[in-house]
């Protein structure tokens, strides 16, 4: 029967149609601004009577509020005003202290009948809806410290080999200061520096003992340090942010030692704060045989105990950790199994070969940043963030056999934790401690007014072309229109499945596809007529001009395409923005221009006698 779709193919069209309005739908629900919290640690447990604190903290300041919800892990109080964002925030964090994380969000209101298929709205970027903005410090003073502790240790080891005697020797104020018995081990001192330490330079200070020495590091090596420690601390954050899945999002480098992170949009603000924010690091040390060495207390006492000493120097730290994936033992308890570089395999084969029967610890390390609340002269109480270290063993075992570069390790709390503690080890270690600064949430960089004009300009775009096609094909452009209004609710409806980000860019992007998506249209239609002015009937007309028109249509749209993936694979932020509307509008409109226009004529015309097209 000519021009009939069997009913398959009816039913794909139907479906593909259903699919677009439900993943589409999400986005007529505008999210409830809220406050989000949690616990600094994985392990905390956010339950009813942390929401009925932090609630009446809320009342008390008289801001409205309502919906809160709390899952063990965080909590969600939404809020009526998104002015009272900011200070519910104050309010909150002042109230509950540097021991949770207080963030911006934004709750979605989408019903639970669209949630429980997956369906979400679509995200926008930073200049459609504004995000979260961190400000953090590298504390570059800290960097230069450990390396000078690492080189201090490796000269002692060095003056002892070469049997060099010396009294002693200190780091003092970013300096390595030895003091010696008498000249001629000074000199053999300085000689074997500069043998073998280039880096590290002897010093002429007025008025310095004969008898000591005092090392600094050089100027170029310094900076070589700083400026290796602030890029090795972008790319962790970067692999982190990566880890969180945040798209677009913006890491880059702002003077000497801070850096920004702008993340556009995102669901989870605390989240994202934690694993940000937290400046984690593990060292491996053996356990202190004498009392020779640092005292720290375990993070979970009813583990091991209240303390241990452990030595003063690391065999390895995050730095040699190449892998690190959460798991469970044979006893169903968090760990975390870890590989390392050849470096640092080496080393823990080293230092585990000659201490089988001895104990070897996890030092758990963060840098955190506490808020100290003070009154000001007007009354205004102030919330100031000052930086401080915790270190904590998380695990204090027995070595049963050398180890290599391939273990694991527990005493992590719970699953969450062990999960956290592995994405900061997978994202790679800190060559720097570094602390938030500032924190605070940017509103739409080009304006309310501008992302108005964006949406108007696809608003008006769309009904020229409307008007345009039923203007000039009459009730097949009614047919072409109906495709349009289709294939823009797929464009949203698979963007939003996707996670992918729409942009200003993303909304010229989208008023492209409006313009092109009657593209393939114009040109069946252009050869419908065509057959018809040569004489094939109604019938004949359809079928030819959909056949024939395809493979122009075809090419036109793979190089397009084409472009739009070069676009995406070399392009950054706003260009990749527009790409990805780009790319998925050429599918969308493929699709709605050939295969469902096809199937509604093939309804209206098909398997009956026709005398005469409107068209």
């Amino acid at each position: 029967m000519p021009n009939k779709f069997p009913l398959w193919k009816n039913l794909v069209i139907l479906l593909v149609v259903a699919f677009g309005f439900v993943y589409a739908a999400p986005n007529l629900y505008p999210p409830d601004p809220a406050i989000q919290l949690s616990g600094q640690s994985g392990a905390m447990l956010i339950d009813q009577a942390v929401l009925d604190k932090a609630s009446a903290a809320l009342e008390q300041a008289n801001i409205d509020h309502f919906g809160g919800e709390a899952d063990g892990e965080s909590l969600l109080l939404r809020l009526d005003d998104i002015a009272e964002q900011l200070r519910a925030k104050e309010v909150i964090q002042a109230e509950m202290g540097n021991d949770y994380i207080v963030a911006l969000n934004l709750a979605p209101t989408t019903p639970d009948a669209l949630s429980s298929l997956g369906a979400v709205p679509m995200k926008l970027g930073l200049d459609l809806r504004g995000g979260v903005h961190f400000l953090l410090e590298v504390d570059l003073d800290s960097a230069l410290k450990t390396r000078l502790e690492g080189d201090l240790e490796d000269l002692k080891t060095t003056l002892r080999e070469e049997r060099v005697r010396y009294r002693s020797f200190a780091l003092i104020d970013g300096q390595i200061i030895g003091q010696f018995r008498d000249a001629e081990e000074v000199d053999k001192a300085t000689a074997l520096v500069r043998q073998n330490f280039p880096n590290l330079q002897p010093q002429s200070i007025p008025g310095q003992n004969a008898l000591s020495l005092t090392l600094a590091l050089s100027v170029q090596a310094s900076n070589d340090l700083e400026d290796n420690a602030i890029k090795q601390n972008l790319t962790s954050l970067r692999n982190r942010v990566n880890e969180i899945g945040v798209s677009e999002p913006i890491v880059s480098r702002q003077g000497k030692n801070r850096i920004v992170v702008e993340l556009p949009g995102i669901q989870d603000t605390a989240e994202a704060k934690r694993i940000i924010g937290k400046t984690a690091n593990l060292e491996f040390r053996l356990e202190a045989q004498s009392r020779i060495g640092e005292l720290f207390d375990f993070r979970d006492p009813s583990s091991q105990g209240v303390d241990a000493r452990l030595e003063n120097r690391a065999i390895i730290t995050g730095e040699n950790v190449t892998d690190a994936r959460a798991s469970f033992d044979e006893n169903g308890r968090p760990q975390v199994n870890i590989s390392l570089d050849s470096k640092g395999g080496w080393a823990m084969g080293h230092a585990t070969r000659d201490n089988i029967g001895n104990r070897l610890g996890v030092l758990f390390i963060e840098y955190k940043t506490r808020l100290e609340k003070s009154v000001d002269e007007s009354g205004t109480v102030k919330l100031t963030p000052v930086p401080y270290v915790e270190k904590h063993i998380i695990s204090l075992a027995t070595v049963q056999a050398q180890l290599g570069k391939q273990f694991r390790i527990t005493g992590a709390g719970n699953q969450r934790e062990s999960s956290e503690l592995a994405l900061l080890l997978r994202a790679g270690a800190l060559a720097a401690p570094m602390y938030i600064v500032e924190e605070r949430t940017i509103g739409p960089s080009l304006g309310a007014e501008n992302i108005q004009l964006g949406v108007k300009s696809v608003t008006v775009g769309l009904l020229a072309v409307l008007l345009f096609m039923l203007v000039i094909y009459r009730v097949f452009g009614l047919f072409a229109n109906l495709a349009l209004a289709t294939n823009l609710l797929l464009l949203v409806g698979i963007m939003s499945l996707l996670g992918a980000t729409l942009t200003l860019p993303g909304i010229a992007g989208i008023v492209l596809t409006v313009g092109m998506a009657v593209d393939a249209n114009v040109l069946i239609f252009s050869r419908i007529r065509e057959e018809l002015a040569a004489g094939l009937s109604p019938q004949g007309a359809i079928s030819a001009g959909y056949d024939r028109a395809f493979v122009s249509i075809l090419d036109a749209n793979i190089t397009t395409l084409i472009v739009a993936l070069i676009l995406y694979a070399i392009g950054s932020g706003p260009v990749q923005g527009f790409a990805v509307t780009l790319s998925i509008g050429i599918l969308t409109s493929m699709f709605t221009s050939i295969v469902m226009t096809r199937g509604v004529v093939n309804l209206v015309y098909g398997g009956r006698k026709v005398d005469r097209l409107w068209i």
